[in-house]
């Protein structure tokens, strides 16, 4: 059933506004006479003025994508804000409920409000949503509601989020120029295959010139560009397709995870970067009271790459067999630093594994942020030496026929 956004007035006078799911408008207006209130004005959640079929296509991607991150982190910032401040916590998610973009978001949020309403817990609520609040969000918020500090633990999670968000943004920053740069090299090649290479062997063609093995490949990439396009494109959208399905598979993600962790400089960020969104993530878990075993179990949810993974989930089964932490990592050195091994055995010794690992995490991710930073520093001449040889290809492709009819007429 569609949500519907509404102002009404009490039976004392006094206006206010909510969000109800109701079948339509007619049994909105029902349900709020039935509560005493009297209905001033309704709209449906998600719906836009403009066409039909731009708003069904709008609202199509809307329920495939996921809700971004930082709608989380602004979620739980003004919940917290207004928790601190005095308001009810389903007040507070009213409000938070006005303020979020995504229709999807806001859905689940009107949700979990009416569950609180309704005497469940804010953990047990945010449960029915594990696509949108992962493992760690519910874990966390049930260990401030049983200790009474749900606040310093939405800080807490606030932290982790927005470090990972930072993390994430960094390496698709990274990323973008490269993308960009490449994807203009592939679109400059097709153009000059379609529109320069023609008139070159038209040129060619009339003078009788023989033509090198380049300057034929050429030729013949654009004349199966100019014959056989369909084909292209088709080879491309089932290898792209293939290649996301294949990725989804368990072989896929170990294959991919596999290929990230050895390739060059790749492989070393790779590394770090899952190291320091694992012991931000079980600082964060265990600074609220979460047993480590089940700690383990819920950051190996969190984590990219499927080696840090199973690592995670097999140090879980050890230690509920016994063993510390330190000592089944040590199977992995392969994948966390020496540094976060020796860390871990002092947090041990000391008992202070959660404040070793916050330390570690901001150690890890300034080093990430400074391979970032030189990656795409590296990555500029390298492109620029890519362009430089197919430019230098094309040319002699081009060129060598040419001056090979001028020695001719010579």
């Amino acid at each position: 059933m569609p949500f519907y956004s509404y102002t009404a007035i009490s039976s004392s006078g006094e206006h206010f506004s909510k969000i109800r799911e109701a079948s339509d408008e007619h049994e909105l207006a029902r349900l709020i006479r039935e509560d005493g209130h009297i209905l001033v004005s309704s709209e449906e959640q998600g719906i836009k003025k403009g066409p039909k079929i731009l708003v069904s296509i709008k609202e199509a991607l809307s329920s495939l994508s996921g809700v971004p991150l930082i709608e989380k982190i602004v979620f739980l910032r003004s919940t917290r804000v207004m928790v601190m401040s005095g308001l009810s916590l389903p007040r507070a998610l009213s409000v938070s409920i006005a303020q979020t973009k995504s229709k999807r978001f806001r859905i689940a949020l009107t949700s979990i409000r009416e569950d609180v309403i309704q005497g469940k817990t804010l953990s047990e609520a945010m449960e029915k949503y594990p696509d949108i609040f992962s493992p760690i969000f519910s874990h966390m918020i049930r260990a401030g509601e049983e200790s009474g500090g749900l606040d310093q633990v939405i800080e807490s999670l606030i932290l982790q989020m927005e470090r990972e968000y930072d993390i994430k943004s960094k390496v698709r920053g990274a990323l973008m120029y490269p993308s960009v740069v490449f994807v203009a090299m592939i679109g400059i090649a097709i153009l000059m295959l379609v529109m320069v290479v023609p008139q070159l062997e038209e040129t060619f063609l009339e003078m009788g010139a023989n033509l090198p093995v380049a300057t034929q490949f050429m030729i013949g990439l654009k004349n199966f560009l100019f014959s056989f396009w369909y084909v292209l494109v088709f080879i491309v959208i089932v290898a792209i397709g293939g290649l996301l399905a294949f990725r989804r598979t368990p072989k896929g993600k170990k294959v991919e995870s596999k290929v990230l962790l050895f390739l060059p400089v790749i492989g070393d960020m790779t590394r770090k970067t899952n190291a320091a969104l694992t012991v931000r993530t079980l600082s964060s878990l265990i600074s609220a009271g979460v047993p480590i075993a089940r700690s383990l179990e819920i950051t190996s949810a969190v984590v990219s790459n499927s080696y840090f993974e199973d690592s995670l989930l097999k140090a879980s089964q050890n230690i509920r067999k016994g063993e510390k932490l330190s000592q089944t990592l040590r199977n992995y050195e392969f994948l966390y630093p020496a540094l976060v091994l020796q860390m871990l055995e002092a947090g041990e010794e000391t008992g202070q594994t959660a404040e070793i690992f916050r330390q570690l995490a901001d150690f890890l991710e300034e080093e990430v942020a400074t391979m970032v930073k030189n990656i795409s520093s590296l990555i500029e001449p390298v492109l620029m030496l890519m362009i430089g040889i197919g430019v230098g290809f094309f040319a002699i492709s081009m060129l060598q026929p040419m001056y090979s009819m001028l020695q001719h007429i010579k």
